[in-house]
């Protein structure tokens, strides 16, 4: 048996050793009163289940999402510059930065940063 074989063998058995674990250590009672009761969350079942949330809170939240994206791909510029410095890699950075400059612009003007109104 050659050594990428055995590679092959022991990088398959790891994972479904694991995955059995897991499946014997999470096994769990399927009768348990909590579990069987309707309403685990401690919602009365009389009133309606439905609650208004506020729309500038899910565009707050969704907007913080993309930033929060877009500080991840900013992440590796500057070892991006210390390994190798090429202009195509400050052009590229500096449109970068103008998009989300210009993205936050908008977003400020359309008045969705604005949490008090």
């Amino acid at each position: 048996m050659n050594q990428a074989t055995a590679m092959f063998i022991i990088c398959m058995m790891i994972p479904l050793i694991v995955l059995m674990a897991a499946n014997i250590l999470a096994a769990r009672s399927t009768e348990d009163r909590e579990k069987s009761s309707p309403f685990e969350c401690g919602f009365d079942p009389k009133n309606t289940a439905r609650i208004p949330f506020s729309m500038r809170f899910f565009l707050l939240a969704i907007i913080f999402i993309v930033f929060d994206i877009e500080i991840v791909l900013l992440m590796p510029i500057p070892t991006m510059f210390m390994t190798s410095y090429s202009p195509h890699i400050l052009i590229t950075y500096t449109l970068f930065i103008i998009v989300l400059i210009i993205g936050l612009i908008h977003e400020w003007n359309e008045g969705s940063l604005d949490w008090s109104a």
